[in-house]
């Protein structure tokens, strides 16, 4: 098949879940390209068997904001043409399935029919979709989708509860390639983040208010009264600089490391202990994931889809969200017993096999197929 991904080209969970199931696709065959503003950033490596186009928004003084919505319909409307795309395959209901209907539409006008498979992850639904300017786009894009899926069964109930949608939604969870996460570093590499005697406690994220950083460094603060410890914080947000405040007023700046937006996670995560979620809301909670993968226990918000990762009492632990008592008692109860962290340890490892992408890719291809085959017979 001829496939076209559509996503934003960013750090977040759904543009690294993208990028990823194209480049697993074009190893099974599929001729895949990516149409985006800027090259993602998992993507490193461009093939025969994968393309990546541009989408320019020409500068009009005209216009307040830029259409990149309609820069986005003509793109895909010249690329299916060009390279004869079987098929579209957008992450996002907005703006890429609105973008993608022009330009089925517009297609449809010469003779071409190509169908669209939406993709729901998350922020679409539950922030931008539910906002009363978007809703009525946000559900026209989904009833008018070919197929839908969302990343987890609590999306799936989010989107069937805040809109009117006849469409069926298929539950195809985030997946991670655990080929990535066997690998093995020297020790030299934890001593430049931590002590022998100190626990290495890790939060990946974008720093932005739901994701409750404030309470990673609340439980944190607690850990560390009671057994020596250090505080990995990957990434980059609005919440930065008050969480760094918040490290000061608690006297603990020089047990916190903050790395930025790392291209060394998989070393971070690798010595880690445990991992610290702590979201108001997570869709999938795909950091949850990468971190189990590397063999680290969660303890985690009971929110969205996080449960269905994060199993209670096996690979870590569930707490109502702003509990930090409770959190940091499950997190002491798991680091305070060197057997017991690496039963904890195996089993996040164990749990996490279940979202291995040769498992989850041939769920998309068979909805390609089964989409594709309803097309014809339309």
């Amino acid at each position: 098949m001829k496939i076209g991904i559509v996503c934003y080209p960013t750090f977040g969970g759904s543009g690294v879940v993208a990028t990823e199931l194209g480049l697993e696709l074009s190893k099974r065959g599929h001729e895949i390209h990516f149409i985006t503003y800027n090259q993602p950033v998992r993507l490193e490596l461009l093939s025969n068997n994968v393309h990546y186009h541009e989408v320019t928004v020409p500068e009009y003084p005209l216009f307040h904001y830029q259409p990149y919505e309609l820069a986005l319909s003509s793109k895909l409307v010249d690329m299916v043409k060009l390279h004869k795309i079987d098929i579209l395959h957008v992450h996002y209901a907005i703006p890429h399935a609105y973008a993608a209907y022009m330009a089925k539409k517009m297609l449809q006008e010469e003779g071409i029919y190509v169908p669209i498979v939406t993709t729901l992850h998350g922020t679409d639904i539950t922030l931008v979709g539910s906002h009363p300017f978007y809703k009525p786009a946000v559900t026209f894009s989904i009833n008018k989708s070919d197929a839908v899926t969302a990343v987890s069964h609590s999306l799936r109930e989010d989107t069937l509860r805040l809109f009117d949608i006849k469409n069926e939604i298929h539950v195809v969870p985030n997946f991670i390639d655990l080929d990535k996460h066997d690998y093995k570093f020297t020790d030299c590499h934890r001593t430049m983040m931590a002590s022998n005697n100190e626990k290495i406690i890790t939060h990946i994220s974008n720093l932005r208010p739901v994701k409750r950083v404030q309470d990673v460094i609340a439980v944190f603060y607690n850990i560390q009264k009671e057994m020596p410890a250090k505080l990995m914080l990957i990434g980059e947000g609005p919440e930065r600089e008050r969480i760094e405040y918040q490290c000061q007023e608690l006297g603990i700046l020089d047990k916190v490391i903050f790395f930025g937006r790392s291209n060394e996670i998989n070393k971070i995560l690798y010595f880690s202990d445990l991992f610290l979620l702590t979201s108001e809301t997570e869709s999938f909670g795909l950091a949850a994931l990468e971190a189990m993968a590397s063999s680290v226990p969660i303890i985690s918000s009971n929110t969205g889809g996080i449960p269905e990762v994060n199993v209670d009492g096996v690979s870590g632990y569930l707490c109502n969200v702003g509990d930090i008592d409770d959190m940091t008692e499950k997190a002491l109860y798991i680091l305070g017993d060197d057997k017991r962290l690496k039963t904890f340890k195996e089993k996040a490892r164990k749990e996490s096999l279940k979202f291995d992408l040769h498992t989850i890719v041939p769920q998309y291809e068979a909805i390609y197929e089964d989409t594709l085959t309803k097309c014809l017979v339309l």
